[in-house]
C-alpha cells in the first residue's frame, strides 16, 4: 500500500456503507484470475487474502445473473477508463456472505474488507452509500493534478532562464517529483485532465 492509498484509507468515512452486500455477491480484481492464483502461489499476501475470501464465478453471465447492475456498471466503469478486456475479467463473490447481507465473519474479516473502497476509483455497486464520497475524492484528485501540471509549465519557463547548474538540478528534481505524482494516476487517465 503506497502513502497515497494509506493517506485515502485513513480520511475515509466508516459510515456509509448501506450493508447491501453488492460489492461483496460481485466483486473483481484489477488483474486476472490466473496472475491472482500465481501471486498467491508466490506468496503475495494480498492475493492469498483475496482468494481466502473470494471463488469466481463460472462466467461474467453467471454474475450478471446475480447482480447486474452491478456487473455492467463495473464493465462500464472499465471501459471509461480503457481497462477492459473482457477475455481478462473475472468476478467473485464472497463465501461469507449470509442470506441476509451480513458478513459471517466481521469480527474477524480481513484488511482488504475494512478498507473497502480502498482508492477513489474503486467501482462500488450504483447506489452504493460511497458513490458520492468517491466521486468527490476522484474530483479533487484530478484537481491536484490539474494544478501539477500548471505548474509544470511554470518550471518550463524557469527552465528556459539562464540559470547557474545548481539551480536548473533543483528545478530538474522538482520537475521529476511532479512528473511521479501524475505519473501516479496515469492508469486513471491522468494525463487528459
Amino acid at each position: 500500500m503506497d502513502n497515497y492509498e494509506k493517506n485515502y484509507i485513513s480520511k475515509r468515512p466508516d459510515n456509509l456503507c448501506m450493508m447491501c452486500g453488492r460489492c461483496c455477491r460481485v466483486s473483481t480484481t484489477s488483474i486476472t484470475y490466473e496472475e491472482l492464483k500465481r501471486l498467491k502461489d508466490s506468496g503475495e499476501q494480498g492475493a492469498i487474502d483475496f482468494l481466502s475470501i473470494f471463488e469466481p464465478y463460472e462466467s461474467i453471465e453467471a454474475a450478471r445473473k446475480v447482480e447486474p447492475d452491478v456487473v455492467d456498471n463495473i464493465i462500464n466503469g472499465l471501459k471509461e477508463d480503457g481497462n477492459y478486456v473482457e477475455g481478462d475479467m473475472t468476478f467473485y463473490r464472497c463465501k461469507y456472505l449470509s442470506d441476509d447481507n451480513l458478513c459471517t465473519r466481521y469480527n474477524d474479516r480481513l484488511t482488504l474488507c475494512k478498507h473497502f473502497p480502498a482508492s477513489p476509483w474503486a467501482i462500488v455497486p450504483p447506489g452504493c452509500g460511497y458513490e458520492g464520497w468517491l466521486f468527490l475524492k476522484r474530483e479533487e484528485a484530478k484537481q491536484k493534478i490539474r494544478k501539477v501540471k500548471e505548474d509544470l509549465l511554470e518550471l518550463e519557463l524557469l527552465k528556459s532562464k539562464n540559470n547557474p547548474p545548481d539551480v536548473m538540478l533543483k528545478i530538474e528534481a522538482v520537475e521529476k517529483k511532479m512528473l511521479h505524482s501524475i505519473e501516479i494516476y496515469k492508469k486513471h487517465g491522468a494525463e487528459n485532465w
